[in-house]
């Protein structure tokens, strides 16, 4: 299960350096998401073994050089209900400002971990001046240049010391399916279509975090969870269409999920948001479906889905092994089929390969296309194995792993794909001295 980190503060104080800090600038980060919106304010972390999601709300702020009180404390409310921890952002040089105390009651109010993080300290005068905030009410602070990183190992330490633990499983081992995409595109209208007026044999069963609902869904010889994070809660008070809300929901969706079904609405084509949740499912290694709602709302002509679905896969290259279903949640027009789907996406995240059977295969296939030489020298693979880990995952053992370049990888991945079938799982390539 994932944990979500938030970074608040008013416009201008550094949260995105500090995120930029936090999810590129070190060698134990796992990967990091661009353009989920307009900022690149989605990232992951690992800090002393362990993995959190990193939000920085700053990116969604409009209109900065004039921004009203009201907005900001929008960006807070949504941070206080999305996250297990928030880092509160103060800037050193500005002393407290009128919006830090505003942020600060709102914050106080909460009943989430709050860090109050004191940036620009960055010189003896700076670190002294720091324990001004004191005054704001929190029992410690942490003085950080983001800029130069001073300051933010003690920070991580602390995060990953409060963070909450992960639960250990409580439901049973079946494939948990989540279904994202932008709103208004139809999503309760699958789950509805799906779940049917059959209520007597779905069992809401709490899931393992606080905010996610797995309804079981039993029937048709199909025996899955739907991940519901929306749509089974309170509904909040803030508006729900803001793009913020949305990302938010979609990260910790997809983070609790195996499959996921990407959803875009065929009246529209996919969009760039689209893509940026596609690439979310990606980078969190889960499987792949993309249904294309309101397909009957389209004006048909011969071919029209295969036309259509090669103009999505060309937006969505370099990966475009996953199915594409076009359907009508309203006229359960074929929902069924998205079940047989959904189990063959679990078998291929699932998959395991015979370390013979995949040296058999790919080191023929090597022999004939070698990796391109670097700086003179010939780099040999030995051998292949599969990885035990989570997705389908390869270490290629070689004399010179540093010098093996992007394209070969995704040569190697297309022959492990056309030979063994890993359509809608996301495959990983790594290479290892042997």
């Amino acid at each position: 299960m994932g944990r979500i980190v938030a970074i608040v503060g008013r416009p201008n104080v550094g949260k995105s350096t500090l995120f930029n800090r936090l999810t590129e600038s070190r060698d134990a980060i796992v990967d990091e998401v661009s353009g989920v919106t307009r900022d690149r304010n989605y990232g992951t972390c690992t800090w002393n073994g362990v993995d959190f999601s990193v939000i920085d709300t700053g990116g969604y702020v409009e209109n900065s050089d004039d921004i009203f009180e009201e907005e900001i404390n929008k960006q807070v409310l949504l941070a206080i209900e999305e996250s297990d921890l928030i880092l509160f952002m103060v800037d050193v040089t500005a002393g407290i400002h009128v919006l830090d105390k505003a942020i600060a009651d709102l914050l106080r109010r909460s009943d989430k971990k709050v860090l109050l993080v004191v940036n620009k300290a960055d010189n003896s005068q700076r670190l002294f001046e720091a324990s001004e905030f004191y005054g704001i009410g929190f029992d410690k602070y942490f003085p950080v240049s983001s800029v130069s990183g001073s300051g933010t190992g003690d920070l991580l330490d602390e995060i990953v010391n409060v963070l909450p633990g992960i639960n250990p499983e409580i439901i049973p081992d079946l494939p948990r399916v989540a279904i994202v995409g932008r709103p208004n595109v139809g999503k309760s209208s699958l789950v509805n279509a799906l779940l049917g007026e059959e209520r007597n044999i779905v069992t809401p069963l709490p899931g393992t975090t606080r905010d996610s609902i797995y309804t079981r869904y039993n029937k048709y010889n199909h025996d899955l969870y739907l991940v519901d994070t929306a749509g089974l809660r309170k509904k909040s008070k803030i508006n729900e269409d803001i793009e913020f809300y949305s990302v938010m929901r979609a990260v910790r969706t997809i983070e609790n999920s195996d499959i996921c079904i990407l959803m875009i609405d065929a009246t529209r084509g996919i969009e760039s948001q689209d893509l940026s949740i596609m690439s979310l499912i990606l980078k969190n290694n889960k499987g792949l479906i993309m249904a294309v709602n309101k397909w009957d709302l389209v004006e048909k002509g011969t071919n029209s889905a295969r036309i259509a679905e090669k103009e999505i896969k060309e937006k969505t290259a370099p990966f475009t092994d996953y199915e594409i279903l076009f359907i009508s949640a309203l006229n359960k027009q074929r929902i069924h089929k998205l079940l047989d789907l959904i189990v063959s996406a679990n078998n291929n995240r699932t998959k395991k390969i015979g370390t013979a059977a995949l040296n058999s295969v790919m080191l023929g296939i090597i022999n004939q296309n070698p990796p391109p030489a670097a700086k003179g020298k010939n780099i040999r693979i030995k051998y292949i194995t599969q990885l035990p880990t989570y997705s389908p995952s390869f270490a290629f053992f070689c004399n010179l792993p540093q010098y093996v370049k992007e394209p070969y990888k995704r040569f190697l991945e297309n022959r492990i794909r056309e030979n063994f079938e890993f359509t809608g799982v996301p495959v990983r390539i790594f290479f290892r001295k042997k």
